[in-house]
Protein backbone atom coordinates (compact mmCIF):
# COMPACT_ATOMS: atom_id res chain seq x y z
CA UNK A 1 0.00 0.00 0.00
CA UNK A 2 2.82 2.40 0.88
CA UNK A 3 4.57 1.69 -2.40
CA UNK A 4 1.31 2.26 -4.21
CA UNK A 5 0.81 5.58 -2.49
CA UNK A 6 4.35 6.65 -3.43
CA UNK A 7 3.76 5.72 -7.07
CA UNK A 8 0.49 7.63 -7.06
CA UNK A 9 2.22 10.66 -5.66
CA UNK A 10 4.92 10.46 -8.31
CA UNK A 11 2.30 10.28 -11.03
CA UNK A 12 0.46 13.27 -9.60
CA UNK A 13 3.69 15.25 -9.33
CA UNK A 14 4.62 14.35 -12.89
CA UNK A 15 1.20 15.42 -14.14
CA UNK A 16 1.51 18.76 -12.39
CA UNK A 17 5.00 19.33 -13.80
CA UNK A 18 3.81 18.36 -17.27
CA UNK A 19 0.89 20.76 -17.04
CA UNK A 20 3.20 23.54 -15.95
CA UNK A 21 5.57 22.89 -18.83
CA UNK A 22 2.68 22.88 -21.29
CA UNK A 23 1.38 26.14 -19.86
CA UNK A 24 4.85 27.67 -20.10
CA UNK A 25 5.13 26.58 -23.74
CA UNK A 26 1.76 28.15 -24.50
CA UNK A 27 2.84 31.37 -22.78
CA UNK A 28 6.10 31.41 -24.75
CA UNK A 29 4.23 30.83 -28.02
CA UNK A 30 1.84 33.65 -27.14
CA UNK A 31 4.72 36.03 -26.42
CA UNK A 32 6.57 35.04 -29.60
CA UNK A 33 3.41 35.59 -31.63
CA UNK A 34 2.97 39.01 -30.06
CA UNK A 35 6.53 39.92 -31.03
CA UNK A 36 5.81 38.96 -34.64
CA UNK A 37 2.58 40.98 -34.56
CA UNK A 38 4.49 44.00 -33.27
CA UNK A 39 6.91 43.62 -36.18
CA UNK A 40 4.00 43.72 -38.62
CA UNK A 41 3.13 47.22 -37.40
CA UNK A 42 5.82 49.08 -39.37
CA UNK A 43 5.60 52.45 -37.63
CA UNK A 44 5.78 51.03 -34.12
CA UNK A 45 9.18 50.92 -32.42
CA UNK A 46 10.13 49.36 -29.06
CA UNK A 47 10.86 52.77 -27.54
CA UNK A 48 7.16 53.59 -27.79
CA UNK A 49 5.80 50.36 -26.33
CA UNK A 50 7.19 48.74 -23.13
CA UNK A 51 5.81 45.31 -24.03
CA UNK A 52 7.42 45.45 -27.46
CA UNK A 53 10.72 46.53 -25.89
CA UNK A 54 10.65 43.70 -23.34
CA UNK A 55 9.89 41.08 -25.98
CA UNK A 56 12.67 42.35 -28.23
CA UNK A 57 15.10 42.14 -25.31
CA UNK A 58 13.93 38.62 -24.54
CA UNK A 59 14.51 37.61 -28.18
CA UNK A 60 18.07 38.91 -27.95
CA UNK A 61 18.67 37.26 -24.58
CA UNK A 62 17.03 33.82 -24.98
CA UNK A 63 18.06 31.61 -27.90
CA UNK A 64 15.08 29.26 -27.48
CA UNK A 65 12.61 32.16 -27.53
CA UNK A 66 14.33 33.55 -30.64
CA UNK A 67 14.04 30.17 -32.37
CA UNK A 68 10.37 29.92 -31.43
CA UNK A 69 9.72 33.41 -32.79
CA UNK A 70 11.43 32.55 -36.07
CA UNK A 71 9.43 29.33 -36.38
CA UNK A 72 6.14 31.16 -35.86
CA UNK A 73 7.16 33.79 -38.40
CA UNK A 74 8.12 31.08 -40.90
CA UNK A 75 4.73 29.45 -40.47
CA UNK A 76 3.17 32.76 -41.50
CA UNK A 77 5.37 33.05 -44.57
CA UNK A 78 7.72 35.59 -42.99
CA UNK A 79 11.48 35.79 -42.56
CA UNK A 80 12.91 37.61 -39.54
CA UNK A 81 15.60 39.87 -41.01
CA UNK A 82 16.69 41.30 -37.68
CA UNK A 83 15.60 42.11 -34.13
CA UNK A 84 17.00 45.02 -32.13
CA UNK A 85 15.86 47.41 -29.42
CA UNK A 86 15.97 50.29 -31.93
CA UNK A 87 14.21 48.74 -34.91
CA UNK A 88 12.21 46.00 -33.21
CA UNK A 89 11.44 42.90 -35.25
CA UNK A 90 11.94 43.51 -38.97
CA UNK A 91 10.13 40.91 -41.09
CA UNK A 92 10.14 40.24 -44.81
CA UNK A 93 7.63 38.20 -46.77
CA UNK A 94 8.84 34.99 -48.36
CA UNK A 95 8.41 34.88 -52.12
CA UNK A 96 5.18 32.86 -51.95
CA UNK A 97 3.86 34.63 -48.85
CA UNK A 98 0.70 36.69 -48.61
CA UNK A 99 2.94 39.38 -47.07
CA UNK A 100 5.20 39.62 -50.13
CA UNK A 101 4.78 42.86 -52.10
CA UNK A 102 5.35 42.53 -55.82
CA UNK A 103 6.20 45.56 -57.90
CA UNK A 104 2.84 45.42 -59.69
CA UNK A 105 1.00 45.44 -56.36
CA UNK A 106 3.27 48.15 -55.04
CA UNK A 107 2.73 50.39 -58.08
CA UNK A 108 -1.02 50.13 -57.64
CA UNK A 109 -0.77 50.87 -53.91
CA UNK A 110 1.52 53.82 -54.64
CA UNK A 111 -0.97 55.18 -57.13
CA UNK A 112 1.03 54.24 -60.19
CA UNK A 113 -0.20 53.08 -63.56
CA UNK A 114 -0.63 49.44 -64.47
CA UNK A 115 1.64 49.61 -67.53
CA UNK A 116 4.92 47.75 -67.30
CA UNK A 117 6.89 50.93 -68.03
CA UNK A 118 5.47 52.66 -64.96
CA UNK A 119 6.17 49.65 -62.79
CA UNK A 120 9.79 49.74 -63.91
CA UNK A 121 10.08 53.44 -63.04
CA UNK A 122 8.65 52.75 -59.58
CA UNK A 123 11.27 50.04 -59.08
CA UNK A 124 14.06 52.41 -60.14
CA UNK A 125 12.77 55.03 -57.71
CA UNK A 126 12.92 52.55 -54.82
CA UNK A 127 16.42 51.47 -55.79
CA UNK A 128 17.65 55.06 -56.05
CA UNK A 129 16.19 56.07 -52.68
CA UNK A 130 18.00 53.17 -51.01
CA UNK A 131 21.28 53.99 -52.76
CA UNK A 132 21.18 57.65 -51.73
CA UNK A 133 20.01 56.97 -48.19
CA UNK A 134 23.08 54.82 -47.49
CA UNK A 135 25.79 55.88 -49.96
CA UNK A 136 28.80 54.38 -48.08
CA UNK A 137 29.53 50.91 -46.69
CA UNK A 138 29.95 52.33 -43.20
CA UNK A 139 26.43 53.81 -43.31
CA UNK A 140 24.83 50.39 -43.39
CA UNK A 141 27.15 49.06 -40.70
CA UNK A 142 26.60 51.97 -38.27
CA UNK A 143 23.41 51.42 -36.28
CA UNK A 144 23.33 55.09 -35.29
CA UNK A 145 23.52 56.41 -38.85
CA UNK A 146 20.52 58.40 -40.11
CA UNK A 147 20.30 59.17 -43.82
CA UNK A 148 18.46 62.05 -45.45
CA UNK A 149 16.96 62.04 -48.94
CA UNK A 150 14.76 64.37 -50.95
CA UNK A 151 12.50 63.94 -53.95
CA UNK A 152 14.48 66.32 -56.14
CA UNK A 153 17.78 64.84 -54.96
CA UNK A 154 16.75 61.33 -55.95
CA UNK A 155 15.53 62.55 -59.35
CA UNK A 156 18.82 64.36 -59.97
CA UNK A 157 20.72 61.22 -58.98
CA UNK A 158 18.84 58.99 -61.40
CA UNK A 159 19.12 61.51 -64.24
CA UNK A 160 22.87 61.73 -63.67
CA UNK A 161 22.96 57.94 -63.89
CA UNK A 162 21.05 58.18 -67.16
CA UNK A 163 23.63 60.67 -68.48
CA UNK A 164 26.54 58.42 -67.57
CA UNK A 165 24.89 55.43 -69.21
CA UNK A 166 24.12 57.46 -72.33
CA UNK A 167 27.77 58.46 -72.60
CA UNK A 168 28.87 54.87 -72.13
CA UNK A 169 26.46 53.67 -74.80
CA UNK A 170 27.64 56.34 -77.23
CA UNK A 171 31.26 55.42 -76.57
CA UNK A 172 30.46 51.83 -77.45
CA UNK A 173 28.68 52.93 -80.62
CA UNK A 174 25.48 51.32 -79.37
CA UNK A 175 22.93 53.73 -80.72
CA UNK A 176 20.08 51.26 -80.55
CA UNK A 177 18.23 49.79 -77.61
CA UNK A 178 20.52 47.38 -75.72
CA UNK A 179 20.18 43.65 -76.36
CA UNK A 180 18.03 41.44 -74.17
CA UNK A 181 21.04 40.09 -72.29
CA UNK A 182 22.27 43.58 -71.32
CA UNK A 183 22.10 44.64 -67.67
CA UNK A 184 18.61 45.69 -66.66
CA UNK A 185 19.60 49.20 -65.63
CA UNK A 186 21.26 49.87 -68.97
CA UNK A 187 17.94 49.01 -70.61
CA UNK A 188 15.94 51.13 -68.18
CA UNK A 189 17.82 54.41 -68.42
CA UNK A 190 16.23 55.33 -71.76
CA UNK A 191 12.76 54.94 -70.29
CA UNK A 192 13.54 57.21 -67.34
CA UNK A 193 15.34 59.80 -69.47
CA UNK A 194 12.33 60.14 -71.77
CA UNK A 195 9.90 60.75 -68.90
CA UNK A 196 9.27 64.36 -67.85
CA UNK A 197 10.84 65.32 -64.54
CA UNK A 198 8.06 67.65 -63.44
CA UNK A 199 4.54 68.60 -64.38
CA UNK A 200 1.30 69.52 -62.72
CA UNK A 201 -2.38 68.90 -63.11
CA UNK A 202 -4.94 71.63 -63.65
CA UNK A 203 -5.45 71.94 -59.90
CA UNK A 204 -1.68 72.39 -59.36
CA UNK A 205 -1.07 68.89 -57.96
CA UNK A 206 2.18 67.17 -58.91
CA UNK A 207 1.77 65.02 -62.00
CA UNK A 208 1.77 61.40 -60.82
CA UNK A 209 3.39 60.14 -64.02
CA UNK A 210 6.36 62.52 -63.86
CA UNK A 211 9.57 61.14 -62.40
CA UNK A 212 9.36 63.42 -59.35
CA UNK A 213 5.75 62.33 -58.92
CA UNK A 214 6.79 58.68 -58.99
CA UNK A 215 9.63 59.30 -56.53
CA UNK A 216 7.30 61.18 -54.17
CA UNK A 217 4.89 58.26 -54.20
CA UNK A 218 7.76 55.85 -53.59
CA UNK A 219 8.83 57.85 -50.56
CA UNK A 220 5.29 58.08 -49.24
CA UNK A 221 5.05 54.30 -49.53
CA UNK A 222 8.24 54.01 -47.50
CA UNK A 223 6.77 56.34 -44.87
CA UNK A 224 3.74 54.07 -44.57
CA UNK A 225 6.10 51.09 -44.32
CA UNK A 226 8.00 52.61 -41.40
CA UNK A 227 11.16 53.15 -43.45
CA UNK A 228 11.18 56.93 -43.83
CA UNK A 229 9.92 59.91 -41.81
CA UNK A 230 9.20 63.21 -43.53
CA UNK A 231 11.09 66.08 -41.93
CA UNK A 232 10.34 68.94 -44.34
CA UNK A 233 8.84 70.10 -47.63
CA UNK A 234 11.98 71.50 -49.20
CA UNK A 235 13.36 69.94 -52.40
CA UNK A 236 10.01 68.37 -53.14
CA UNK A 237 9.92 66.69 -49.73
CA UNK A 238 12.81 65.75 -47.43
CA UNK A 239 12.91 62.54 -45.39
CA UNK A 240 15.09 60.81 -42.82
CA UNK A 241 15.68 57.08 -42.59
CA UNK A 242 14.66 54.73 -39.77
CA UNK A 243 16.48 51.73 -38.24
CA UNK A 244 13.90 49.48 -39.92
CA UNK A 245 14.89 50.82 -43.34
CA UNK A 246 18.58 50.30 -42.62
CA UNK A 247 17.94 46.60 -42.00
CA UNK A 248 15.95 46.30 -45.21
CA UNK A 249 18.55 48.10 -47.32
CA UNK A 250 21.22 45.72 -46.01
CA UNK A 251 19.02 42.97 -47.44
CA UNK A 252 18.59 44.87 -50.70
CA UNK A 253 22.36 45.30 -51.04
CA UNK A 254 22.58 41.62 -52.03
CA UNK A 255 19.92 41.98 -54.73
CA UNK A 256 20.96 41.64 -58.37
CA UNK A 257 19.56 45.03 -59.39
CA UNK A 258 21.56 46.76 -56.68
CA UNK A 259 24.68 44.90 -57.77
CA UNK A 260 24.18 46.18 -61.32
CA UNK A 261 24.06 49.74 -60.04
CA UNK A 262 27.38 49.15 -58.29
CA UNK A 263 28.87 47.58 -61.43
CA UNK A 264 27.95 50.66 -63.44
CA UNK A 265 30.15 52.69 -61.11
CA UNK A 266 27.40 55.06 -60.05
CA UNK A 267 27.68 54.40 -56.30
CA UNK A 268 29.73 52.30 -53.90
CA UNK A 269 27.82 50.54 -51.16
CA UNK A 270 28.45 47.52 -48.94
CA UNK A 271 28.42 43.97 -50.28
CA UNK A 272 25.65 43.23 -47.78
CA UNK A 273 24.49 39.68 -47.36
CA UNK A 274 20.93 40.25 -46.77
CA UNK A 275 12.38 44.36 -47.64
CA UNK A 276 12.97 46.49 -49.86
CA UNK A 277 13.41 43.50 -52.15
CA UNK A 278 11.62 43.70 -55.49
CA UNK A 279 10.14 40.36 -56.51
CA UNK A 280 9.72 39.17 -60.05
CA UNK A 281 6.21 39.22 -61.54
CA UNK A 282 7.26 38.05 -65.01
CA UNK A 283 10.10 35.71 -66.04
CA UNK A 284 11.68 38.14 -68.52
CA UNK A 285 12.42 41.78 -67.77
CA UNK A 286 13.07 43.04 -71.26
CA UNK A 287 10.50 41.31 -73.40
CA UNK A 288 8.91 44.64 -74.33
CA UNK A 289 12.06 46.78 -74.46
CA UNK A 290 12.02 47.33 -78.20
CA UNK A 291 8.50 48.72 -77.93
CA UNK A 292 9.56 51.16 -75.25
CA UNK A 293 8.33 49.17 -72.26
CA UNK A 294 9.71 46.51 -69.99
CA UNK A 295 8.27 43.67 -67.95
CA UNK A 296 8.25 43.65 -64.18
CA UNK A 297 11.32 43.61 -61.98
Amino acid sequence: MNAGSVDSGSVDSGSVDGARRAERRRADAHDASRLVSFGLRPRLVPARDPDYRDLARRYLREAEFAALTQAIAAGLGLVVLDVSERAGLVPAGAEDSVFAVRIGDYARRAGGEHRAADRLLHALAQLAVAALAYPRPADLADASYVGRVSVHGVDAFVRETCRLLAERTAADDQNVDPPVDAPRLEAAWRLYARRASTGSTRDARRLAGSTTGIIARAMNFLVESGCLVQVGDEAGGTFRTTPRYQVQVRELAADAAFEELLTLGVITVTDGAGSVRVLVDEPALLEMTSAGEAADV
